[in-house]
């Protein structure tokens, strides 16, 4: 298989474990990864000190997690990319994978159980609306 394994990350540990079986299968079907951060806001606020000025926004924020996470996952047998995606988590891999025609979603099983599952989780939501396979990863403890 040749394309393209989504994961979304947060800067959890569980989306970390989520992220690390995203790698291992993406090098397993020799596809690429991209790690997607999703943020459901366009606050950006701008940051004076002295003649410093710097500009911090949630995009930059949710890049910035995508790419420590995509960092940590480099191997030399996989193509790792990343970046910020706007929306609600769920809805946000799921338009993702639509634009890069991905084959697989992979996603944690947070919030699967318990008053999660009513709330509604990120699986359950890409799990129903993905154009494509979805993995979903046991990332709580047993």
């Amino acid at each position: 298989m040749t394309g393209v394994v989504i994961v979304g990350v947060d800067g959890s540990e569980t989306a970390l474990r989520a992220a690390h079986s995203a790698q291992q299968l993406a090098i397993a079907l020799g596809a690429k990864l991209h790690v997607v951060s999703a943020f459901d806001s366009n606050k950006t606020e701008v940051v004076e000190i002295g003649t410093d000025k710097w500009v911090v926004s949630d995009a930059a924020e949710a890049e910035a997690v995508a790419r420590t996470v995509a960092e940590q996952l480099k191997d030399d047998r996989l193509e790792v990319t990343y970046g910020p995606a706007y929306g609600k988590p769920g809805e946000a891999l799921v338009k993702e994978a639509e634009i890069l025609h991905a084959q697989l979603i992979v996603v944690g099983n947070r919030r699967m159980q318990g008053l999660g599952r009513v709330l509604g989780s990120v699986a359950n939501t890409v799990a129903h609306t993905a154009p494509c396979d979805v993995y979903i990863v046991k990332t709580d403890e047993a």
